[in-house]
Protein backbone atom coordinates (compact mmCIF):
# COMPACT_ATOMS: atom_id res chain seq x y z
CA UNK A 1 0.00 0.00 0.00
CA UNK A 2 1.36 3.43 -1.04
CA UNK A 3 2.43 5.83 1.89
CA UNK A 4 0.68 9.01 0.76
CA UNK A 5 0.85 10.34 4.25
CA UNK A 6 4.57 9.78 4.05
CA UNK A 7 4.71 11.80 0.74
CA UNK A 8 2.60 14.76 1.59
CA UNK A 9 4.71 14.95 4.78
CA UNK A 10 7.98 15.32 3.18
CA UNK A 11 6.67 17.54 0.05
CA UNK A 12 5.13 19.58 3.10
CA UNK A 13 8.66 20.10 4.61
CA UNK A 14 10.06 20.88 1.40
CA UNK A 15 12.32 17.86 1.17
CA UNK A 16 13.01 15.90 -2.06
CA UNK A 17 13.60 11.76 -1.40
CA UNK A 18 17.00 12.38 -1.19
CA UNK A 19 17.49 15.24 1.11
CA UNK A 20 15.05 13.29 3.63
CA UNK A 21 17.70 10.23 2.98
CA UNK A 22 20.28 12.28 3.95
CA UNK A 23 18.73 13.49 7.30
CA UNK A 24 17.22 9.47 7.78
CA UNK A 25 20.27 7.90 6.67
CA UNK A 26 19.37 5.87 4.50
CA UNK A 27 19.32 5.98 0.17
CA UNK A 28 17.38 7.48 -1.56
CA UNK A 29 15.84 4.40 -2.97
CA UNK A 30 14.56 3.26 0.44
CA UNK A 31 12.54 6.50 0.59
CA UNK A 32 10.93 5.90 -2.68
CA UNK A 33 10.51 2.74 -1.70
CA UNK A 34 8.68 2.96 1.88
CA UNK A 35 6.59 5.80 -0.05
CA UNK A 36 5.44 3.13 -3.03
CA UNK A 37 4.81 0.59 -0.61
CA UNK A 38 7.69 -2.01 -1.72
CA UNK A 39 9.62 -1.77 1.45
CA UNK A 40 8.36 -2.03 5.55
CA UNK A 41 10.68 0.24 7.43
CA UNK A 42 12.28 -0.69 11.08
CA UNK A 43 10.47 0.64 13.60
CA UNK A 44 13.57 2.66 14.47
CA UNK A 45 13.36 3.74 10.91
CA UNK A 46 10.09 4.64 10.99
CA UNK A 47 10.62 6.70 14.01
CA UNK A 48 13.62 8.65 12.46
CA UNK A 49 11.52 9.29 9.48
CA UNK A 50 8.58 10.61 12.05
CA UNK A 51 11.39 12.90 14.02
CA UNK A 52 13.03 14.08 10.35
CA UNK A 53 9.50 15.34 9.77
CA UNK A 54 7.72 16.73 12.89
CA UNK A 55 4.92 13.84 12.54
CA UNK A 56 3.97 10.84 15.22
CA UNK A 57 4.09 7.48 14.20
CA UNK A 58 0.11 7.18 13.34
CA UNK A 59 0.08 10.71 11.49
CA UNK A 60 2.45 8.46 9.16
CA UNK A 61 2.50 4.66 9.76
CA UNK A 62 -1.04 3.74 10.90
CA UNK A 63 -3.54 2.11 8.54
CA UNK A 64 -7.19 2.96 9.24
Amino acid sequence: MKNLRLKAARAAKDLSQQQLADLIGVSRQTVNAIEKGDYNPTIRLCLAICHALDKTLDELFWEE
